[in-house]
């Protein structure tokens, strides 16, 4: 019996670990009910993160180091300032100055799934808001209207997804073919 209990213990630690590391985006989140200032640009980032999902799903060391001329970064470094990008649109929602000087390392996996949750986070915070002009950008003593994201970094992540999709392409890697990014779903 304890051997039986054992092996079901083990599956089960599995399982909830399998789940623990499930990241946001795989497929958009189901549409808001009503249009509102807050479901909309909730959408915007969700959709952010839907394409930031799967522009950096599965790239390779190799993807990572590509960059098509020594003037532009590597796919690693695109996948940072995603990131970054991500923490203006998230601290936007949280009300929290943007620091310059924060400089933490991580690995592409961790960057991406923080990124990933950075994204989901604000989402969640823009969904149920129903007055988004309190989110500003703050930079220092600047405080930059919620305007700003839209055509600063949520238009320019998404961008910067289309850059990784293409380098990738051309390292051989190109994104699943059953991703459809119209409906923000994957076909089974």
């Amino acid at each position: 019996m304890k051997k039986y209990f054992f092996i079901f213990a083990i599956i089960l630690t599995t399982v909830v670990a399998a789940q623990e590391e499930k990241l946001p985006y795989y497929q958009l989140p189901e549409n808001a009910e009503k249009f509102t200032a807050g479901t909309v640009a909730a959408k915007q980032v969700d959709a952010l993160g839907f394409r930031f999902y799967w522009a950096s799903e599965g790239l390779s060391d190799k993807d990572l180091a590509y960059r098509p001329t020594d003037s532009v970064r590597t796919s690693m470094e695109t996948v940072k300032h995603i990131y970054d990008l991500s923490l203006i649109v998230l601290n936007s929602t949280l009300k929290k100055a943007n620091s310059r000087n924060e400089k933490i390392e991580m690995n592409f996996q961790e960057l991406r799934k923080q990124t990933l949750l950075n994204l989901k986070q604000a989402a969640n915070i823009l969904r149920t808001s129903t007055d988004i002009s309190q989110y500003k950008i703050i930079f220092g003593d600047n405080k930059i209207p919620y305007w700003n994201n839209i055509n600063g970094p949520i238009s320019d992540a998404i961008w910067h997804c289309g850059q990784l999709a293409s380098y990738r392409r051309i390292t051989g890697n190109p994104i699943n073919p059953k991703v459809n990014h119209f409906t923000g779903t994957v076909k089974k």
